[in-house]
């Protein structure tokens, strides 16, 4: 067995058969080796350009195994790895020859419809969380892809369908428990290690493994009007224009969204394969309001598609599900911009023209209402200029890996002489640039380094954009 040590400095061998064999013993889950039963498919993750291979996946079953693969990982110098929904592109969630702590049997979530507070266990996806709390006609923002895992979606922001009225992911967190480097199970909360609980919100893969989260509900749906025009690409510099000014007047209600995509499999024949430029939104309020303000955005040109209307909000969460299956080779990149002005319009719809891909999107994220309004030293996630772009080339042919890379790295280059500082960790690409966490959290991260260095002192996680703490 060949487990890799987690720094270049330890010196340890890998840890003798008999240490597993007790290591595995204490467990209530499954450990997984290269020959066992299910491993190759424990070892997948969302993006299928990752292909790594641990020694070992601790499939746990509660915290207590959890507490004891963290231990055991910190004793025998292993890098470790934390898998929760599987959903990261990145691929920090497996590594090769170390640990991988995976968190998928633990999906539970229990709403409680009195308090509007919902606690979900840190292997569950935002299906799994809609399914519960929509019963009560209650959510909390999320996602765009109900796929995802909810923990790293989390951890590092979320963006989501209802970030206007209600913010992130991150601004509806009000306690996590998390088992740190120590081995030690912890509540963070505003009342309760209020450092930890600051640092989760925006940088929480550096701290330890999230093993559940409890969020403010908000009375949302069932029903919600969406907006879903679909222009041809040719269309979209003046779309864009028009879009600009319409989303400096409508209420919190609504968060839009524009999307340059090339219509997929599952519309219309007549239609499929059109590059198009997409102006969507959920409307979260009363349906005859909710038609009225997005009427104007189905008015901008002659539309290719529309699919604007009511609609059910678990049907809303789950749209692109079909679009973004596992396995789908990806590489996602992000950039933060002030201002959409002409000359970055302009740009952004010659980058659309050019994507190798027709499953490639490239979307623009305004950051307005609740998501705007939380200061920038109130969480981790420091950086909330107006608007954030994300690259995110989606191909099948991995001889096509390359030119897909190249597409969103140029794509993401471009873009600086427009940008504001930092990216939406999230997207980070595969976090090869330099001083990316830094950049990323502004001038929060030297705050991050004193809380990384109070919890783990030795970067037992570090499969992440770390923040590597003091000497």
């Amino acid at each position: 067995m060949e487990l890799r040590v987690s720094s270049s400095t330890m010196k340890r061998q890998a840890p003798p058969d008999d240490a597993v064999a007790a290591f595995a013993s204490s467990l209530r889950g499954p450990l997984l080796r290269p020959d066992s039963p299910g491993y190759d498919e424990a070892r997948k993750v969302q993006n299928g350009m990752i292909d790594r291979r641990p020694a070992l996946i601790v499939r746990c079953r509660g915290n207590a195994d959890v507490i004891s693969a963290v231990n055991f990982a910190r004793e025998h110098g292993l890098l470790l790895s934390v898998r929760g929904g599987g959903h990261n592109v990145a691929g920090n969630a497996v590594n090769d020859g170390g640990l991988v702590i995976d968190l998928s049997e633990m999906r539970g979530v229990h709403a409680d419809p009195r308090r509007r507070v919902v606690r979900v266990q840190g292997g569950a996806t935002w299906a799994d969380v809609d399914r519960e709390t929509q019963i009560y006609g209650l959510a909390t923002p999320s996602g765009v892809v109900s796929t995802t895992g909810v923990a790293g979606l989390t951890l590092h922001g979320g963006f989501g369908h209802l970030r206007r009225k209600h913010g992130l992911s991150i601004d509806n967190l009000l306690s996590v428990d998390i088992v740190t480097a120590d081995g030690q199970l912890r509540t963070a909360s505003a009342a309760e290690n209020s450092d930890l609980y600051w640092a989760v919100r925006g940088a929480g893969s550096n701290f330890g493994v999230v093993t559940s989260l409890e969020f403010q509900l908000h009375p949302v749906g069932p029903t919600v009007v969406l907006c879903g025009v679909f222009y041809a690409l040719a269309d979209a510099p003046k779309v864009l224009r028009q879009w600009r000014s319409l989303i400096q007047t409508i209420p919190d209600e609504f968060t839009p969204i524009a999307i340059f995509w090339s219509i997929p499999e599952g519309f219309p024949p007549e239609v499929v394969g059109t590059p198009i430029i997409a102006t969507a939104g959920v409307y979260n309020g009363p349906v005859e309001e909710g038609m009225k303000v997005v009427q104007p955005f189905r008015e901008m040109a002659t539309p290719v598609l529309d699919l604007s209307g009511p609609t059910p909000f678990t049907g809303v969460q789950s749209a692109f599900d079909p679009f973004f299956p596992k396995g789908l080779l990806c590489y996602w990149k992000s950039t933060y911009l002030n201002e959409l002005g002409d000359d970055l319009i302009d740009a952004l719809c010659d980058l659309a023209e050019s994507r190798p891909s027709p499953r490639t999107t490239m979307d623009i994220w305004p950051m307005a209402g609740a998501a705007e309004r939380v200061g920038p030293t109130d969480t981790a996630f420091g950086n909330r200029p107006p608007y954030m772009v994300a690259f995110e080339s989606t191909w099948t042919d991995p001889s096509q890996n390359d030119a897909n890379i190249a597409w969103a790295r140029d794509g993401y280059a471009s873009m600086q002489r427009f940008a504001a500082t930092g990216c939406y960790l999230n997207f980070p690409g595969f976090g090869e640039e330099k001083d990316l966490a830094r950049a990323a959290y502004g001038p929060n991260f030297d705050r991050l380094v004193s809380v990384k260095t109070k919890y783990d002192p030795e970067n037992l996680f570090r499969m992440n954009v770390n923040i590597p703490p003091r000497a």
